[in-house]
């Protein structure tokens, strides 16, 4: 069922349509994001918000061990009731690091909260320069070259990252993909 879905998509986005090639190009997204000052600057930010963070939940672990080493050194002078109180006092410090560590690095935690905040407007911006550059190439599709997308091949003449950056204002000397030109043969 799923090759015959699949068989079918490709028909109808390369076999219907013969009379006019399908135009493409494709960006790559990281370079991009790594040549705009504000994306670094943000990234930055986030880096140093992770690291408070982690160093808060390390002194956090730290006292837990503290707590766990006291207690292994004094528990046999305890009654069953005091050594109820400590492990009861550990679980609860260890609880309350695991409900910080959630909050601050979990799925959609302060963390991601921030990323969304700093990074979204930044690759909303990347995306209208997409679109910009794709209606005045009269393109039909740009893809995204990431590390979710696999590319085992990609001629670079079809690179429309340096376009982008031009667009957003982010002067390039050289692409970063530049080959020879290749004379002989080849694509036309």
């Amino acid at each position: 069922m799923k090759k015959v879905i699949t068989g079918i998509i490709a028909l109808l986005i390369f076999g219907l349509n013969t009379t006019t090639a399908q135009r493409f190009a494709y960006v790559d997204t990281e370079y991009i994001l790594d040549m705009l000052p504000e994306y670094r600057s943000a990234q930055k930010q986030l880096d140093n918000i992770a690291e408070i963070w982690q160093k808060e939940a390390e002194a956090k672990k730290a006292e837990i061990d503290k707590m766990q080493k006291d207690f292994q050194a004094e528990q046999i002078l305890l009654t069953e009731e005091l050594k109820k109180k400590k492990e009861s006092e550990i679980k609860a410090k260890e609880a309350d690091l695991k409900e910080f560590m959630n909050k601050k690095f979990g799925y959609e935690g302060d963390l991601f909260k921030k990323r969304q905040e700093l990074v979204k407007p930044i690759q909303d911006k990347v995306f209208d320069a997409c679109q910009k550059i794709a209606k005045q190439s009269a393109l039909d599709f740009i893809f995204a070259k990431s590390a979710e997308m696999i590319m085992l091949y990609s001629n670079a003449k079809y690179d429309k990252s340096d376009e982008v950056l031009l667009e957003l204002g982010v002067s390039v000397q050289k692409n970063k993909n530049s080959q020879p030109s290749n004379s002989g043969g080849g694509e036309k």
